[in-house]
């Protein structure tokens, strides 16, 4: 276990200065919101497929109750 220790320090980095952390806070709060308008679009343009099938659904089952 003891041979883990340095391969795990590869990947841990805490910085003395603090102030390396707010580009990353930054960028990390970019993509939260982009990641949150997106996911609003992809809802938005959901709803509108769906209304428009359901709206081909009810034409088709008209046009069945017709023949």
């Amino acid at each position: 276990m003891n041979q883990l220790f340095p391969i795990f320090g590869l990947f841990l980095y805490f910085p003395e200065d603090k102030s390396e952390y707010i580009p990353a806070a930054i960028t990390m709060i970019i993509f939260t919101i982009a990641a949150f308008f997106a996911f609003r679009f992809i809802m938005k343009l959901s709803k509108k497929e769906q209304e428009q099938v359901e709206k081909l659904m009810n034409q088709t089952k008209q046009d069945q109750d017709k023949d």
